[in-house]
């Protein structure tokens, strides 16, 4: 177990604690169909992942948060706030930029990572993660500030 292997089990556990809220808010606060259906692939997706994280981390040793970081609270208070078409692509925009961001991280985990248990959720994670921003492009909302955002994020220095 590398810190990066650690720091990933966190990351993990930390996108579940807001995009499953983020995803039960979209059943509510949505108005495109869409955008429901990308919220549910949220629900289900990260409750897999959460539990996989979960039982990973305690076979590891590793500790894991039961809060969002202060960032993801924010954008689930700003979630909770808006309706209809402003939370559809509030949605949209602020879930694909997150996941575009850690669909890098990610693949540079599984390339490194010497831990059978860290490869195996590197695999689901990245397949997890391909899947929402597949579903979240799909809504037509994501704009290009929110790719532009992303590529800044993850180009290297």
């Amino acid at each position: 177990m590398t810190e990066v292997d650690r720091t990933f089990l966190v990351k993990v556990r930390q996108a579940g604690l807001w995009e499953i809220p983020a995803g039960r808010l979209a059943q509510t606060h949505a108005r495109s169909e869409a955008v429901k259906r990308a919220g549910l692939h949220l629900i289900d997706g990260h409750s897999k992942l959460d539990q996989l994280v979960r039982e990973d981390a305690g076979i590891l040793g590793v500790s894991l948060p039961n809060e969002a970081t202060e960032e993801q609270q924010d954008f689930v208070r700003r979630l909770e706030s808006a309706r209809g078409a402003e939370f559809d692509r509030l949605f949209a925009n602020l879930l694909r930029a997150s996941h575009g961001k850690i669909f890098a991280t990610i693949g540079e985990v599984r390339a490194a990572t010497q831990n059978d248990l860290i490869r195996r959720h590197a695999r689901q994670a990245n397949q997890t993660v391909l899947d929402h921003m597949e579903v979240l492009e799909d809504t037509g909302l994501v704009d290009s500030a929110t790719f532009q955002e992303v590529e800044a994020a993850v180009t290297p220095a």
